[in-house]
């Protein structure tokens, strides 16, 4: 393993998911850097917040990162506004071919990414992502299973005081996060508007404390 994997670039999405992650890698003795491209993560308060939270963290732990520092909402949303559905398909692959191709550039002989660390990503469609670029690239990529570590890693954060954010990063996402909370506003300004009606309709008076 470690005769294969000596200099590792990690793409990594934000520092909670990375904890596990660069943990387990240095336990193979691999030297890791990290690699910051997150144009997904809107609005540009989360990005700056995901963003200077790994900033924080990657000097506590003494983790080299580069940041392509682009927050890409225009680009993003024109990318992925057609079919929305398939927005994630966008979203792996844009983000880990930039880690690649910078890997490929600054002499890293691997590759890897926090977001097989997530039980909420699609995992079998990052892997076959990676497996294409490393083949494009002609780079190894590195595969671990870090999901086993989330909850660990998730206490760690916590106890670490790390911006922990709310939903995935896209604003698709973050409305799919607030849709069940959307949706129960909704009813009850529907049921509030009905029952005014009705108490008009019926002259019932509020009762007076």
């Amino acid at each position: 393993m470690v005769g294969d994997f000596m200099k590792l670039l990690l793409h990594i999405c934000c520092a909670p998911c990375s904890i596990m992650c660069i943990k387990k890698i240095r336990e193979e003795k691999i030297d890791v850097d990290g690699y910051w491209y997150n144009p997904n993560i809107h609005p540009y308060m989360e990005y700056r917040a995901r963003r200077d939270a790994l900033r924080s963290y990657s000097e506590m732990i003494d983790l080299n990162v580069y940041y392509k520092d682009v927050y890409g909402l225009d680009e993003f949303t024109k990318n992925v506004s057609r079919d929305i559905s398939k927005r994630c398909d966008y979203c792996y692959t844009d983000r880990l071919a930039s880690t690649v191709k910078y890997a490929k550039d600054h002499g890293y002989d691997s590759f890897s990414t926090t977001l097989l660390y997530s039980p909420y990503q699609n995992h079998e469609k990052i892997i076959n992502v990676c497996n294409e670029l490393s083949k494009a690239f002609d780079i190894k990529f590195y595969y671990q299973d870090f999901r086993p570590y989330y909850r660990e890693g998730l206490e760690e954060a916590k106890r670490l005081g790390i911006y922990l954010q709310k939903y995935c990063g896209c604003i698709y996402s973050e409305e799919e996060r607030y849709q069940k909370r959307i949706e129960r506003e909704r009813i009850k300004e529907e049921i509030d508007k009905e029952w005014q009606q009705y108490k008009k309709e019926n002259k019932i008076e509020d009762l007076k404390k």
